[in-house]
């Protein structure tokens, strides 16, 4: 058994508290770099959510308005030829502007490969993005009443 001295000092020694400061401040840093890491990718899903809603939109716009409702020799309702785009602001998206170019495709005369180049300005600079789709030459049967019953328009003669 040891004898036990009244007048030793009870305590850390300088090199446990320096030990235990770098094991402390390792582990702080740790759980900052994944804080920083966690918001940058909540920041870029963000900005993907935003981007993919955005396509939806013009997509779902072009569906309805790309191709323009004429009227047949039999004096039947069909879809005309599309016309180009320029500079269409996206339906809730402020700033967001969109062009297009039609192409039909040679085997499917119904099919168009429709070229899309969204706008938008950040930070005082004009970016763009590209896509493509492809579109069935049809005009859809909510967009034919909304102009009969809406706009009161009447489908004209097909150009030839």
């Amino acid at each position: 058994m040891r004898p036990s001295r009244p007048n030793a000092r009870a305590g850390f020694t300088l090199v446990e508290v320096v030990l235990a400061m770098f094991v402390l401040l390792i582990g702080m840093t740790s759980i900052l770099g994944m804080l920083s890491f966690g918001a940058a990718l909540a920041r870029t899903a963000a900005l993907r959510n935003g981007a993919a809603g955005a396509i939806e939109a013009i997509v779902a716009d072009l569906e309805e308005r790309h191709f323009p409702l004429e009227l047949d020799e039999q004096g039947d309702e069909v879809a005309g030829d599309p016309t180009d785009v320029v500079d269409r602001p996206v339906p809730g998206f402020a700033g967001l502007s969109y062009g297009t170019h039609s192409t039909p495709n040679p085997e499917n005369p119904l099919e168009y490969r429709v070229d899309v180049e969204m706008r938008w300005t950040t930070g005082g600079t004009t970016r763009t993005k590209s896509f493509r789709t492809l579109l069935l030459r049809e005009v859809p049967f909510g967009e034919r009443l909304r102009q009969r019953l809406v706009e009161h328009k009447t489908p004209q003669k097909k150009k030839e």
